[in-house]
């Protein structure tokens, strides 16, 4: 049987369809650094202490955090996703009102 030439072109409207492909662009979630902020009251080894037990630094590493705080007011402790940031700060700062301590932890949009 042999078809209409209508039937053989193709185009439009006569089954043929556009793929279109869309490439998903993931947005990198924004980044917050962690800061510890120096005052006259918190002892060096709670800040020390600290550094280890909340930002898994070593004691040679926390040691160095700690005294660059002493020496510049302030030092950080990490860069980290929003949630992680808010709740590493949450941490330190109930952490150091339990132990009756005025160390301050605050978040910075890097």
């Amino acid at each position: 049987m042999q078809g209409n030439d209508e039937d053989d072109q193709k185009g439009p409207g006569n089954g043929t369809a556009v793929i279109t492909r869309t490439k998903t662009r993931l947005k990198r979630p924004s980044l917050y650094r962690v800061l510890l902020l120096n005052d006259d009251y918190t002892p060096m080894d709670f800040v020390i202490h600290v550094l280890e037990r909340f930002f898994q630094k070593n004691r040679d590493e926390a040691t160095r955090i700690m005294l660059h705080v002493h020496n510049h007011g302030v030092g950080e402790c990490g860069i980290f996703t929003y949630e992680v940031a808010e709740t590493k700060v949450t941490q330190v700062m109930d952490f150091a009102r339990q132990h009756q301590h005025p160390l301050q932890c605050v978040m910075e949009k890097k």
